[in-house]
């Protein structure tokens, strides 16, 4: 049930939570179900991921984030002996991360013990978040290296089992430094990508590195490093100007797309942090359409979809999902606002 209250709010029954990987349902990754909806209007099709190429026209363009998923998840052994889990959320200059010891407190100057000799430091609150801590990593390797030996994929309750790195993987993932799965762009397959591109629709990469996406109530999402390569934004202008559409791959590509926007909405390369935030009020520029997850109730992504498709048609589109058991969650369904 979706209730009219600000940010959209609904209940989300426990069974349509997605508990593991399609690939565990007995599904390829591509044939999750996919909710098409359009913002001109008010018909709501029910289609599969790998039926995408019919459903976008030539000249379109994908944008999707190419940011690889770090094993961020470390085993924490605290100054009392309790141990807890510490998730990585986002590299900062020098040996210094932001973290989240996870549903524990922290105090600053507490020293964490992490697997194989390495430990993490306590400095400092980070920004105004309750939960998260700047912290310094002292660690026996480099951090990538340390991590793909110690550490694993970040996973929340809902998910059921033990699952391995390549599971929270894009199959275009080339840029280390997530913290958690840009999940809009599991589904894609090789076989969906070369059918894309025989029927004439783009598809370019940016790079956006999430951090941790459990955000309190009433927490902002916070700064996160990107890139909008100039071969990326210069794609964007062409399709635009050839009356294309471009339809961002995840709202993570949305914030990088709308954050390297100039006074005029034209996308030109850049680089560095944003700390953007899409609401109804500010709107978008860039995008036109946005393939995306369902997001659980009052997330603050929910706003950025009402920024690209207006608040009556994302009650719509989430009361069909709610009735047709669509899965929500990284390993579930996804839906497809079309311009």
């Amino acid at each position: 049930m979706i209730t009219t209250e600000r940010p959209l709010d609904f209940t989300l029954p426990p069974e349509l939570e997605a508990h593991e990987p399609p690939e565990a349902r007995g599904l390829r990754r591509d044939q999750v179900r996919l909710l098409v909806s359009s913002r001109g209007g008010t018909a709501i099709a029910h289609a599969r991921f790998d039926d995408l190429p019919e459903l976008l026209q030539p000249g379109d363009l994908l944008v999707a984030n190419d940011s690889a998923t770090l094993p961020a998840a470390l085993a924490a052994r605290r100054p009392d002996g309790s141990v807890i889990a510490l998730h990585l959320s986002t590299r900062l200059p020098g040996q210094l991360w932001v973290v989240e010891p996870r549903q524990a407190e922290g105090a600053p100057g507490a020293v964490l013990t992490l697997p194989g000799g390495g430990t993490a430091t306590l400095l400092a609150p980070y920004a105004d978040s309750r939960r998260l801590w700047i912290a310094r990593l002292d660690l026996p390797a480099p951090v990538l290296e340390y991590l793909h030996r110690w550490g694993r994929p970040i996973a929340y309750s809902y998910v059921r089992g033990v699952w391995p790195l390549e599971m929270y993987q894009t199959i275009y993932a080339n840029e280390p430094g997530s913290a958690e799965m840009p999940s809009a762009g599991r589904a894609f397959s090789p076989d969906v990508l070369e059918r894309l591109a025989r029927k004439g629709i783009t598809f370019v990469t940016l790079t956006l590195h999430t951090g941790v996406s459990s955000l309190e109530e009433g927490e902002a999402p916070y700064a996160e490093p990107y890139v909008v390569p100039p071969a990326t934004a210069d794609t964007v202008q062409a399709t635009r100007a050839a009356g294309g559409r471009v339809i961002a791959v995840g709202t993570t590509a949305v914030r990088a797309l709308e954050s390297a926007a100039d006074e005029q909405g034209r996308a030109i390369a850049s680089r560095g942090w944003t700390d953007l935030v899409i609401t109804p009020a500010r709107g978008v520029c860039v995008v036109d359409g946005l393939l995306t997850g369902f997001h659980e109730p009052r997330a603050s992504h929910l706003a950025m979809l009402e920024a690209i498709a207006g608040r009556a048609h994302l009650e719509q589109a989430y009361r069909a999902a709610l009735a047709g058991g669509y899965l929500w969650h990284e390993f579930g369904d996804l839906h497809l606002i079309l311009p």
